[in-house]
């Protein structure tokens, strides 16, 4: 195993800061011994070329396999799936025919009612003008009856003044001829 740092270096550092030769011996033994334990652990989860590439081929061929069964559900499970799809389709299409059919159907109802009811609204208004017109000719027939007889009155209330004044004229008269 390669260190990645001086050890001599190290003491000699140590020696001038205050420690003994031995102590910094220790200090250093110490420190590669950790180092040690530190790069053992690492090492244990580190794998090697010659693994790696063992690891590889067991994945490619893997793969491979996993192709293999691509192609095979392709060629079995696809066309399954594909011909169901198609009935699908089929289904779906006389499906949509159906309900297009139906909506016509639909349409031309309401267009037949929508007609109707207009002929029922046109029949109506015609029977409200016709009585309007009926009403209209009755209140016009009153309005000239109404006429006629205002003037009959009239005429009435003309002779009556006429003849009420002519009889004043001929009281006064007599009371003139006899004062006179």
């Amino acid at each position: 195993r390669r260190l990645f740092f001086d050890t001599h270096a190290l003491v000699c550092l140590l020696e001038e800061n205050g420690f003994t030769t031995q102590q910094s011996e220790v200090i250093v033994s110490a420190l590669v011994k950790i180092m040690d334990t530190n790069l053992d652990m690492i090492y244990k989860d580190m794998v090697t070329k010659v693994q790696q590439e063992i690891a590889l081929q067991q994945v490619m061929s893997h793969i491979g396999g996993v192709k293999k069964d691509m192609i095979i559900l392709e060629k079995s499970e696809f066309s399954a799936l594909r011909s169901e799809n198609e009935k699908i389709k089929l289904e779906l299409q006389q499906i949509k025919k159906q309900v297009m059919d139906e909506i016509t159907k639909v349409r031309a109802d309401n267009k037949l009612n929508l007609n109707l009811e207009k002929s029922r609204v046109k029949e109506l208004h015609a029977q409200q003008d016709r009585a309007l017109t009926q009403t209209d000719r009755k209140i016009d027939t009153e309005v000239a009856d109404l006429k006629t007889m205002l003037e009959s009155h009239k005429l009435d209330n003309i002779k009556y003044l006429a003849g009420s004044i002519f009889t004043c004229l001929t009281v006064a008269l007599g009371f003139y001829r006899l004062w006179i």
